[in-house]
């Protein structure tokens, strides 16, 4: 028996797609990277944006047809708004909360290959079952540890509290249990997922850390364990984000020097109709803060263009907002409402020409901040994560403590999760290539 998942969307989806196949795995399934030989096929939907909803339909469309040659159990969990999943209810044989995933195997030995299953919703705690299912990762050295669920932010644009429910913490010891058997297994690369990370634990305010706390312990975890990784988390919102968390990154070495931050939009009121709770002003000076305290820290961000009543004046300042702070890298979408969201009930008044405009534009002025940056790095000495074969034949790639793509030649084969030391030659838009510095491959830091 064979199986196939497919995970749209975001890290986290990637992330419970790796509890699903440890869930199915255990029932005797095993994967297959071809859909048309599996005997169950997944899908963990999507809700943010509606592309990755057709995605799910065209999808779904597909096996149904399969389903007249030959038998073939469906299932679809997620992100998936009420509305979706009464459609999925009549075209998957299973829809579930992915809080319901323990309850999979009985599901498909109950319900066989033609029930509709229409699943109870599990109190708000039933989450926590979810996170006691351990993983099987599909990277061989990057792993995703999920640290809280749901959001309280209600940003007219996100669907999410209504497809995951309000904040969620996971207890920080299961937290640092599974970071700590990650790096045992020789993990290099662990990124804390959760919607609001930076608002963790204050659901349970005096029972838990504290996100300042938590990267403390973990930390304090890396420096004992004499263990080589780095911590990424995506994402914090700018509404909790503190100069003690920048300051805890600071003091220790595993805890990667790349913050994630979205900025949504560069002008307050389009902010404010977004219920975002913090102007650009105060946007700023977080980043002012990083740049102070973690000097060497890369900056990421998300932007949306073409929100509803975005007009031209505030589209501009969105684009100051870019080159005053010089991103190094910002995931740019187009505005598409999503039912369920507030802003759903608003006219979508943006013409979608103007939308792709603005986002050329907006990808221009990052180019003129991501060439700057990388041109910067020619000649310097970087620790370099290997992540796989390059597209250029010969070359390996790689990623630096800050994410930046690089690309170098190897005459040697040198294994996915090897750190080495570069010393960058080039520069590109997006990407940096550089040399080996005398073959230190999997050492400490040349003198």
């Amino acid at each position: 028996m064979k199986y196939h998942i497919i995970a749209l969307g975001c890290q986290m989806n990637k992330s419970d797609s790796e509890r699903v196949r440890t869930v199915l795995e255990g029932v005797g399934y095993h994967w297959t990277d071809d859909e048309e030989e599996a005997n169950l096929l997944g899908i963990l939907a999507c809700s943010v944006r509606q592309k990755s909803i057709d995605k799910v339909y065209a999808r779904i469309a597909k096996w149904n047809k399969w389903k007249n040659s030959r038998n073939l159990l469906t299932f679809v969990s997620g992100c998936v708004l009420p509305a979706d999943r009464e459609k999925f209810l009549k075209l998957f044989d299973l829809v579930f909360t992915i809080a319901e995933l323990p309850d999979l195997p009985d599901m498909i030995r109950q319900y066989g290959i033609v029930t509709r299953h229409a699943p109870v919703m599990k109190p708000k705690d039933a989450i926590r079952e979810f996170w006691m299912v351990r993983p099987t990762y599909v990277s061989e050295f990057e792993a995703f540890i999920p640290i809280q669920n749901g959001c309280d932010k209600f940003c007219t644009f996100c669907a999410v509290p209504y497809t995951r429910g309000r904040e969620i913490s996971r207890p920080s010891p299961e937290i640092l249990g599974e970071l700590k058997l990650a790096v045992e297994k020789g993990y290099k690369a662990i990124t804390l997922l959760g919607q609001n990370v930076n608002s963790y634990g204050l659901d349970k305010q005096g029972a838990e850390l504290t996100f300042p706390g938590l990267l403390k312990a973990i930390g304090e975890y890396g420096k004992s364990s004499g263990k080589d990784f780095w911590v990424y988390f995506t994402s914090p919102h700018p509404r909790d984000m503190s100069d003690e968390v920048l300051k805890t990154i600071a003091q220790y070495d595993c805890l990667a020097k790349q913050i994630h931050l979205p900025l949504q939009s560069g002008d307050d009121k389009v902010l404010m109709r977004m219920n975002r709770k913090h102007t650009f002003e105060e946007y700023q000076r977080i980043t002012g803060s990083i740049r102070s305290i973690l000097p060497e820290a890369t900056i990421f961000t998300d932007i949306i263009v073409g929100f509803t009543g975005e007009t031209e004046e505030q589209f501009e300042n969105t684009r100051n907002a870019m080159e005053t702070i010089r991103f190094n890298m910002a995931y740019i979408a187009v505005y598409s409402p999503r039912p369920g969201a507030a802003s759903a009930r608003w006219n979508d008044d943006i013409p979608m020409a103007a939308k792709k405009r603005r986002l050329h534009v907006l990808t221009d002025e990052l180019t003129l901040h991501t060439m700057e940056y990388n041109r910067n790095l020619i000649g310097k000495k970087l620790k370099v994560l290997v992540t796989g074969r390059d597209r250029k034949s010969g070359y390996l790639s790689g990623i630096t403590e800050g994410r930046i793509v690089v690309r170098f030649a190897s005459g040697q084969p040198i294994p996915p999760g090897t750190f080495v030391w570069l010393d960058i030659t080039s520069a590109a838009t997006y990407s940096v290539e550089g040399e080996l510095l005398n073959n230190l491959i999997g050492i400490p830091e040349p003198a």
